[in-house]
């Protein structure tokens, strides 16, 4: 497969990863995948503008450093540091020859940030996604975002209710 990512040096990217067969695991290992970004961030430094982690998946939002765009690699490292230690799913022969375990769906997606427009829709987007998926009344309700941050930050008024307008925005 042919598959083209856009890699920008110094850019802001969206993500979206998620679990093989929308396995539930990341909340029940939220400590771990906190120790994978960690890691990864000390390795090879990024800037975590924006996260939500729910049950399957995840979004955020990444600024990289000037001179690289290999995010690639860092996901690659912070997949391998959390599933280091779990019990490997039934997996392929394929992915037996990859060394993965089947925690991971082997891809993600992601999406350049264009504009302070374009970063600002993601960024609400993160933060509603627990209220889009039924886990939580309003985005505050929900811990494993970076929401209370982006308030503490004043990117947005305490109390502030975040619509779903959402178009084309996002892959789960």
């Amino acid at each position: 497969m042919d598959y083209r990512r856009y890699y920008q040096p110094g850019a802001r990217y969206f993500f979206t990863v998620v679990t093989a067969n929308r396995k539930p695991i990341l909340i029940d290992n939220i400590d771990r995948l906190r120790v994978a970004f960690k890691k990864c961030i000390t390795r090879f430094p990024f800037e975590l503008e924006a996260i939500v982690v729910l049950p399957d998946h995840l979004h955020t939002i990444w600024r990289l450093p000037e001179g690289d765009a290999d995010f690639s690699k860092r996901w690659m490292v912070i997949k391998r540091q959390f599933s280091s230690g779990l019990p490997q799913a039934t997996v392929s022969q394929s992915k037996l020859k990859k060394r993965e375990k089947g925690i991971w769906q082997r891809r993600f997606w992601e999406h350049c940030i264009r504009s302070e427009d374009d970063w600002r829709r993601h960024v609400d987007y993160i933060h509603f996604n627990p209220v889009k998926h039924g886990y939580a009344g309003k985005p505050s309700d929900w811990q494993y975002s970076s929401f209370q941050q982006a308030v503490d930050q004043g990117w947005y008024e305490p109390g502030v209710l975040i619509t779903d307008d959402f178009d084309g925005i996002g892959r789960e």
